[in-house]
């Protein structure tokens, strides 16, 4: 019986071994359009973007929005590439502390609250990115095999 489950459990673990590159390419694909989308969102209305960044009393206002929503708009489709994977995460990382600690911050009273934070979750992600990069199936994977850089992949 030990011997079966053990065979079983090994032949069940090498095929989801195999799929492997399956899982950061999708996320990759679905984060990256995610923040395509939001950030296509604020640039066609980067007015009404700038009056919400006044509201919450961010300083320059006019520049810090474009800035941001261009970091999505590009960062999603960099990400959604694989392409400056790592790269892009840091960027991502500092426009969702910047939200976090200026826009929701105020309305967070305990570390429960932190934790269940949007933006706190979408800072694991990139971190995720930032240290894993994007998988085998990307630009980066591309670039590096034809560089002829060792990656872990």
């Amino acid at each position: 019986m030990r011997h079966y489950l053990a065979t079983t459990a090994s032949r069940l673990l090498g095929f989801l071994h195999a799929g492997s590159w399956l899982g950061p390419l999708v996320i990759r694909l679905v984060f990256g359009y995610f923040w395509l989308e939001t950030g296509i969102a604020k640039v066609q209305n980067l007015d009404g973007f700038t009056q919400r960044f006044i509201g919450w009393g961010i300083p320059h206002p006019a520049l810090n929005a474009a800035l941001s929503a261009w970091t999505e708009l590009v960062g999603g489709l960099l990400l959604m590439l694989g392409l400056f994977t790592r790269l892009v995460s840091i960027p991502m990382i500092v426009n969702m502390i910047v939200a976090l600690a200026l826009v929701v911050s105020s309305r967070l009273m305990g570390l429960d609250d932190y934790v269940e934070a949007d933006e706190v979750l979408y800072i694991t992600i990139f971190f995720w990115f930032l240290i894993a990069g994007p998988g085998k199936v990307s630009l980066d994977a591309l670039i590096a095999r034809w560089l002829g850089i060792r990656t872990r992949d």
